[in-house]
């Protein structure tokens, strides 16, 4: 009797694991690319992503990824409260802009359709591979469960992009396996994900930056517990924009005139604190290029405000100081500033970077990376033949 339960138990678990293992061949089924060379921005002109900015109108702030609580049971949910909850947590906080990513679900805005933004974060992969999809009229839910390859995060990628707006790379600090030659390589995304709790530094969005894939930054609280002080308003954009409308946002984020913050957890649990010092952040009063010089100023003196460019290299420095500038040579592919304050919030500006007018508006659309064709169909027989392996064992097993 034991032995035969020991038998059963023993067939369920490698079952469960055959069928497990066949789910991520099946996801890893695509085109191996021939990545192209890094190739670092160049040019006689700088692109200057303020250059529509209007010091009267102001900032708007704004958190694009924000997750709710979702119809259905409690396991998909990621959070416990409604859209119409978050949304007034972040008014409170002095927030203009909410849009709901929830994951695999476009979202309904709770009391405005004028505001509904078709955005939602796609991804199941183990590594945390996530992609905010904006545009999108339905969720695709392909995904490669085990993109342990830039061929595998190029492809989610390419088809994501084939059904959408405009794409943003989520926390890069926080995706596994992730390496400098992956970002490095793939393209097909326009805005990286800033300052994902863990560094203030973004040495990857500088990676792709030297290799010539141009991307816009955004920081987001990727919230989770409004309730919790310290999981709200501690990320967040500060955009020109005349509205919270798809279309107007949609204009901005692909404009480039926003700059990007951390704030600190003010009050540590005293919430009057929280909401009052959030009303008082620091702001950019000015930023800009006049011929070949980029230019920033502050509301407030900053502990220090550093350009960085090619590599992650410091290009300036100012220390206590409320403004800085500095003159692009020609051998800068691009720079970019972040300004320390001394109580730990942190600004991040987009990024200037050298092009040729005469080649059409900057930044481009990328051409989509060459496939390598015999790569490619080695690599699918290969998971065809693992497949069918893993099918013939579970046959196998069942006529014991």
């Amino acid at each position: 009797m034991i032995k035969r339960i020991l038998r059963a138990v023993a067939k369920l678990a490698a079952t469960l694991i055959s069928l497990f293992v066949l789910t991520l061949v099946i996801s890893s089924v695509g085109p191996v690319y021939r990545f192209r060379a890094p190739r670092p921005f160049s040019g006689a002109d700088i692109f200057n992503p303020y250059a529509s900015l209007d010091t009267v109108e102001g900032w708007k702030r704004a958190n694009f990824h924000t997750h709710t609580r979702v119809k259905g049971p409690w396991p998909l949910n990621e959070c416990p409260q409604w859209p119409a909850y978050v949304d007034s947590v972040y008014r409170v906080l002095g927030y203009d802009i909410v849009t709901f990513s929830n994951h695999n679900e476009i979202t309904r805005h709770p009391y405005d359709t004028a505001l509904q933004v078709n955005v939602y974060e796609h991804g199941y992969s183990i590594p945390q591979y996530h992609l905010l999809v904006f545009g999108s009229e339905k969720v695709n839910h392909w995904d490669p469960l085990l993109p342990l390859t830039a061929s595998r995060k190029q492809f989610a990628l390419d088809y994501l992009g084939k059904t959408s707006d405009f794409i943003q790379m989520n926390h890069p600090y926080r995706v596994r396996f992730s390496r400098k030659s992956h970002l490095e390589k793939v393209s097909g995304y326009e805005i990286m994900e800033l300052d994902t709790h863990i560094s203030t530094e973004n040495e990857y969005w500088d990676w792709a930056l030297s290799a010539g894939h141009y991307s816009f930054g955004l920081a987001n609280d990727d919230l989770h517990f409004p309730d919790r002080h310290e999981k709200i308003a501690i990320r967040c954009n500060f955009i020109q924009t005349p509205s919270g409308s798809y279309e107007d946002l949609k204009k901005a984020l692909l404009g480039g005139c926003y700059y990007s913050m951390r704030v600190p957890d003010y009050g540590n649990g005293d919430w009057e604190e929280k909401i009052a010092r959030n009303h008082q952040l620091p702001t950019v009063e000015n930023i800009g290029l006049r011929d070949s010089t980029i230019f920033i100023k502050l509301s407030q003196p900053a502990d220090s405000i550093r350009v960085n460019g090619q590599d992650h290299a410091t290009l300036a420095l100012a220390l206590q100081a409320d403004s800085l500038s500095y003159t692009l040579r020609a051998d800068d592919p691009f720079a970019r500033f972040t300004a320390f304050f001394p109580d730990g919030a942190v600004i991040y500006s987009n990024p200037f970077a050298r092009y040729d007018a005469s080649a059409g508006p900057f930044p481009p659309k990328e051409e989509p990376q060459p496939v390598n064709w015999v790569l490619t169909l080695l690599y699918n027989l290969l998971l065809l033949a693992l497949a069918a392996a893993l099918v013939a064992g579970l046959v196998k097993l069942f006529k014991r």
